[in-house]
């Protein structure tokens, strides 16, 4: 068991070496963080979080650096120590994410604003159609046999589709379809949607079946594509100045953010519940991240339901209690941007 002392210690030792990177000995913990014991028994102290495997000595003679189980411990107990925003921070964020003109503005905006805070890879997921309802569908003639879909979700994707006929499409057809679609697909969610659109067909004449099915099969198809597998990324040349943090090259892990789809899993496996989830080092369970942590949260609101996810990724030795605030923080403005 892990007295409070030790917890201390450990606080210390993951402090000093995310600041400096170097080992910490025990000396330095009793000279800059006084917490009222020797040197001697600091280092009792650090015996026994080496014995429990929290901290380790990277060499002979050397002080001591976090392990992943250390940096676990350390995370779990910043619920109630997590650094908060100054107002200055706060009314940036505000002002920066609120500035988008659409949604891939807003989320290019938010990537670009959370590396910035956190000097590390940021990266924002896309919000998921399926958890989305829809909140309009516009009908434009683009010409006497053409008609321009715009469907619009809650999360403010906007998804476009042409639907052409080989004969005239008239204002007066349009303008019905228009209002049949809207009066009975708003607020139902995507899962729900191609049955309440199916329906409408019966209501017109049978000669205008073949164009209201394919108008209703244009819109369905277009809210079933597996569009929200996408992530936008910012921040990489923050990681590529911290190779000195990787005792391996940094290779794997830029490969690994290329291709995305280790990214786009870690996340799907994070959102298992909670405002923020932290995986660190061997926790990621994927070669290429042993050395890295990923701390992510969700954005959406209760009417909405979780849209989508951000996050960053960096070393191990990054500082948990401002990265943790700024992901927290940022996942909250874009909610309420969303929203």
């Amino acid at each position: 068991m892990t007295g409070d002392r030790q917890i201390e210690v450990l606080r210390a030792i993951v402090h000093d070496y995310v600041h400096t990177r170097e080992p910490v000995g025990s000396q330095s913990i009793a000279t800059r963080h006084h917490l009222g014991v020797s040197p001697a028994t600091i280092r009792n102290d650090m015996a026994a979080l080496e014995e429990a495997g929290l901290i380790a000595q990277p060499h002979t003679s050397a002080g001591r650096i976090p392990t992943d189980a250390g940096y676990r411990l350390f995370v779990d107990q910043l619920d109630v120590l997590r650094k908060p925003l100054s107002a200055a921070e706060r009314k940036a964020i505000a002002q920066f994410v609120g500035g988008g003109i659409d949604l891939d503005d807003t989320l290019e905006r938010t990537v670009r604003l959370l590396a910035q805070l956190t000097h590390q890879v940021a990266v924002v997921k896309y919000p998921t159609l399926r958890r989305s309802s829809l909140r309009h569908v516009e009908l434009v003639p683009a010409s006497t046999t053409r008609v321009l879909l715009i469907i619009i979700s809650d999360s403010g994707r906007v998804e476009q589709r042409t639907v052409e006929r080989g004969e005239e499409l008239t204002d007066e057809l349009i303008a019905e379809l228009r209002a049949r679609i809207n009066a009975a697909g708003v607020g139902r969610r995507m899962p729900e949607l191609a049955e309440d659109l199916a329906e409408i067909t019966e209501a017109f004449p049978p000669a205008d079946h073949d164009i209201v099915e394919r108008i209703v099969t244009a819109i369905i198809e277009a809210l079933q594509e597996d569009v929200e597998e996408r992530i936008v990324l910012a921040g990489t040349a923050n990681l590529a100045r911290l190779d000195i943090d990787f005792s391996r090259t940094i290779t794997p892990v830029l490969e690994a953010l290329e291709e995305q789809v280790v990214l786009l899993r870690l996340l799907a496996e994070m959102d298992a519940g909670g405002s923020l989830a932290v995986r660190i080092g061997s926790e990621t369970q994927t070669d290429e991240l042993l050395e890295t942590s990923v701390i992510a949260g969700r954005y959406g609101d209760d009417s909405t339901g979780v849209l989508g996810q951000l996050g960053v990724l960096g070393p191990t030795r990054m500082d948990y209690a401002t990265t943790m605030a700024a992901v927290h923080a940022v996942s909250r403005y874009l909610s309420r941007t969303l929203g």
